[in-house]
């Protein structure tokens, strides 16, 4: 539904963000209880106000894929880990990052950021959960606050040096860099220990975690095995490599301890085949040629279910190449098969509104919400089918519902904006405009919006009541922004 343009990634952040190399441990679970040594320095609560201001400069600097499909799939998949893992002290956020490289990492207030070619590497569900699980284990184990914590015992920074230089990198690269390595210096050996024990705790806790959620456990160990046989020459490995190095050992501790689990038959996920589909004909950077040949060539070797997905990969292709006549048949037999599926459902709303059929493309999604009641990729279908067919008004009324329940999600403020601006709203546009701002930290332009949407709202309103109070949040949020 919404496609984004591909950014150079962050890789020295990322590698800055997670914990990497690695080992591997015998024993069960029965940890010392060292992650609670971080609170002598740094809250949970400090850590979300991290994590939070991590986030929006993230969405300013990095293209994060807000794609309606994929982001339920992500959080779905991550929350599936999350209510099996053990010590979680904080919410999670799972988002993609639109980038090729192999990668993922971690952050403050339990943010996981996975890049989309991952998908492209990861052959099964299992596979790509036990990157996730790895990643969800750093957070748990807080081994991000307990590592600056190291860094500044055994130096003269502070764990709030440490942070800001990591902000700072991402909001000025060049000065962050300098800030990085003048907080870092002096305790290189230290901190590669500390990281050795970090990820050998994550892949422990991950393991299990992936046992706990019905997941294939020996995927962790099969991963790591394909990924370093693939790039065991290359003169440039992946960012995954880079921030979580392969040697044998970890390759060697992970399948041994997979085994130490009952093997397990895991059935193949269609709604990750679907995703890894949707990423190759939307994320890949390749033309429509080279898609089709890559669905091509892959229902040659895969089974039934996948092959559904491959079929659902062309459609995208279809639609986005304008060929609609060849999209229509494809879509029409996977939603008979699979009617509630959100995947389908929001392909054959591209379709219809493409081919302007936008009262099937309504009366489509009308019936999906009876049957999925605030799902979210069927409510942000809607309210785009709304505005598409003229209907501004009661694309508000659904807007202002979906960004009260989703106020994270850029994607509603975008289309509450285009919806207000079509209704004749200015002050309404202009406020949902200031929230995608905020969303990345752009404070300035938010309160500038805000104060031009309070000042055309009559004086002593509501609306202006209502503008004003967001204003002096707003105000609130900048100065604890900047503080850090």
């Amino acid at each position: 539904m919404f496609k984004l343009k591909k950014l150079a990634n962050g890789l020295l952040i990322a590698s800055l963000l997670t914990s990497s190399i690695p080992s591997f441990a015998k024993n069960d679970l029965n940890l010392p209880d060292i992650g609670t040594t971080a609170a002598s320095t740094l809250t949970i609560d400090q850590e979300l106000i991290y994590g939070d201001a991590y986030m929006r400069m993230l969405r300013a600097s990095q293209p994060v894929i807000n794609d309606p499909v994929l982001a339920e799939y992500v959080q779905d998949l991550g929350h599936r880990l999350v209510a099996n893992a053990n010590d979680v002290k904080t919410p999670f956020h799972f988002f993609l990052i639109n980038n090729r490289e192999i990668n993922a990492f971690a952050f403050f207030g339990g943010y996981v950021a996975l890049h989309s070619g991952l998908f492209l590497h990861a052959q099964t569900e299992s596979e790509l959960a036990s990157v996730v699980a790895h990643e969800i284990a750093h957070i748990t184990q807080r081994h991000l606050a307990r590592s600056m914590e190291e860094q500044a015992r055994r130096s003269p920074a502070t764990v709030a040096a440490l942070v800001g230089s990591l902000l700072l990198a991402i909001a000025a690269p060049e000065a962050g860099i300098a800030a990085i390595h003048a907080t870092t210096a002096g305790a290189m050996q230290s901190s590669i220990n500390y990281t050795r024990s970090n990820e050998k705790e994550a892949d422990r806790f991950g393991i299990d975690t992936l046992a706990k959620s019905g997941f294939d456990v020996s995927a962790m160990p099969r991963f790591f095995s394909r990924l370093a046989d693939q790039y065991r020459y290359a003169s440039t490995p992946p960012a995954m490599l880079l921030t979580h190095p392969l040697p044998t050992s970890r390759i060697t501790d992970s399948r041994e301890r997979a085994q130490q689990y009952p093997m397990r038959r895991v059935d193949t996920s269609l709604r990750y085949h679907l995703a890894r589909s949707r990423i190759v004909a939307r994320f890949a950077g390749i033309d429509s040629s080279a898609a089709l040949d890559w669905f091509a060539r892959k229902s040659k070797t895969h089974n039934t279910d996948i092959k559904q997905a491959l079929e659902y990969g062309k459609v995208l292709v279809y639609i986005d190449s304008k060929q609609y006549d060849k999209a229509q048949p494809l879509i029409n037999k996977l939603l008979k098969n699979d009617p509630l599926n959100t995947f389908y459902i929001d392909a054959a709303t591209d379709l219809d509104l493409y081919t302007k059929k936008n009262e099937q493309a309504l009366k489509r999604l009308k019936d999906g919400l009876v049957q999925l009641p605030n799902n979210p990729v069927l409510t942000i279908n809607y309210a785009h089918a709304l505005t598409e067919s003229n209907k501004p008004s009661e694309a508000v009324r659904v807007l202002q519902r979906y960004t009260h329940d989703h106020p994270d999600d850029p994607t509603g403020w975008q289309l509450l904006a285009k919806a207000y601006h079509d209704n004749g709203s200015s002050d309404g546009e202009l406020a949902a405009r200031a929230e995608v701002y905020a969303l990345k930290g752009m404070w300035n332009k938010a309160l500038n919006n805000y104060t031009q949407a309070s000042q055309l709202v009559e004086y002593g309103s509501l609306d202006q009541a209502r503008y004003d109070a967001r204003i002096d949040q707003l105000r609130l949020s900048r100065e604890r922004f900047s503080a850090l």
